[in-house]
């Protein structure tokens, strides 16, 4: 994961094939952090974005990767949370 901008990172699947996302917003939950993320190329006028929830896992050799959540519960969990920040910011 190569960060290069407060909003921006750019990832890398397994083939090789480099994407552009935009964090919306970043969680800290049961000692992992999770990101909102949305294809950065979306349109800002739109009314509905894809967002994706990753979960920042780190390997042995010291890097982060982001995967997808497999546990539908923690997925539940995590997205509710997000919700809950992002209300509490709008709110301020």
């Amino acid at each position: 994961m190569d960060q290069y901008g407060s909003d921006y990172l750019t990832i890398s699947d397994e083939n090789g094939v480099e994407y552009e996302l935009e964090v919306l917003n970043t969680l800290e939950y049961n000692g992992s952090v999770y990101l909102a993320v949305i294809p950065a190329a979306e349109d800002p006028e739109a009314e509905q974005w894809d967002v994706s929830i990753l979960k920042s896992v780190e390997e042995a050799g010291g890097e982060s990767v982001l995967l997808a959540i497999d546990d539908p519960q923690e997925l539940q969990d995590v997205y509710g949370r997000m919700m809950e920040s992002l209300y509490e910011e709008a709110g301020e």
